[in-house]
């Protein structure tokens, strides 16, 4: 009988092998000029890389201008965005890591400014710029700003955008894609009835909501080749009564599947300014779990995990097969490394060569 996989165990999805189960959560670093990365990028992913991870995810990269959240934000929309991002890249992947990227259209959340700035909707004479969304319902909030109502061919063009940023990924270096279909975001708002009020065949029955999201993993998954893994994001639930819930991820997840999505990274929330979030420690854990059980595919955890004990009960419990890590990476780029010691797994990532003498 074969021993259940540990937080240091590799994980193989299509061609792709990550080192460990530990990956960097994509986070938003709101840096970019005009989308480009620049050497903060590198060293806030490089660092990660050399510190053990065996996956590194880029921030929720915008594929078209209007899709920023914040002027800030990481964009792959032109071939002038792929260089900065292939330098990286490529420390990345001679560090050990799997290089991987977040693509993503911020909706009705877009043109907003930097959070260091207060993060409320930009004004016109401030920089802002149009916004889009399935239906003209402001966020809220801080983020009153109305979007236009995407007409289909408005849809399309989006959905066109994701195909040609996914493109570009692959020009970049990037061996692991994700679709960001999360978080308050246009895909979200699509799935959201509590966002999307729309009667045609995007609006209404189930079906109808996830069809953009849908018809987004076929297409980017026919863009991007069938030896790299794909993962998307959900918002397991809205934490709202009427809104989407982790009923309909499971379905959904099973959609995304026979989509060839081979990961599904399981958070929730943000669709609204005023859910009720019960956060604690693991807490979007048992999404994560259901869904692996019952849409047989694999799975990440993310959300508030912080000791290796926990984050190693969760892939040898068969909770998820990757745990991802945001705010902990942040506080110490070295976590595997650490983690690994406290496991008495300390061989399993070895200290780089350059640090060697000194760890």
């Amino acid at each position: 009988m074969s021993q259940p996989a540990h937080l240091f165990s590799p994980l193989t999805l299509r061609s792709v092998t990550l080192r460990n189960r530990i990956g960097v959560s994509p986070m938003c670093q709101y840096s970019s000029e005009d989308g480009l990365a620049n050497d903060w990028h590198l060293v806030h992913l490089g660092s990660r890389a050399v510190g053990g991870a065996g996956l590194v995810i880029a921030e929720a990269t915008a594929v078209s201008p209007e899709g920023r959240i914040t002027p800030g934000c990481a964009g792959l929309w032109s071939e002038k965005h792929i260089e900065p991002l292939a330098r990286i890249n490529r420390f990345i992947k001679e560090h050990g890591a799997v290089p991987g990227i977040q693509i993503a259209h911020a909706g009705r959340k877009a043109s907003a400014a930097l959070p260091w700035n207060g993060g409320a909707s930009l004004s016109d004479e401030a920089g802002g710029w149009p916004t889009l969304a399935p239906s003209a319902v402001a966020f809220g909030g801080e983020l009153p700003r109305v979007p236009q109502a995407l007409t289909e061919d408005g849809i399309a063009r989006v959905q066109q955008d994701f195909v040609s940023t996914t493109r570009r990924a692959l020009a970049a270096g990037y061996e692991w894609l994700e679709l960001h279909f999360a978080h308050g975001y246009l895909a979200h708002e699509f799935l959201s009835p509590l966002a999307n009020r729309r009667t045609d065949r995007y609006g209404g029955s189930f079906e109808n909501r996830t069809r953009f999201a849908v018809e987004t993993a076929r297409a980017v998954r026919a863009a991007w080749p069938d030896h790299l893994p794909l993962a998307a994001r959900l918002s397991c639930t809205d934490w709202v009564p009427g809104g989407w819930d982790i009923d309909q991820s499971v379905e959904l997840s099973c959609l995304l599947k026979a989509e060839g999505v081979d990961l599904i990274d399981c958070s929730s929330g943000a669709l609204v300014p005023d859910a009720k979030i019960p956060v604690a420690p693991g807490f979007q854990v048992p999404f994560a779990e259901r869904i692996r059980r019952e849409a047989g595919v694999a799975t990440a955890a993310v959300g508030l995990i912080t000791e290796p004990a926990q984050a190693d009960a969760i892939v040898r419990q068969g909770q998820a097969d990757v745990v991802l890590l945001a705010r902990q990476f942040l506080r110490d780029p070295y976590w595997p490394r650490h983690a690994a010691r406290a496991l008495g797994n300390a061989a399993d990532v070895p200290a780089p060569e350059q640090y060697g003498r000194g760890w």
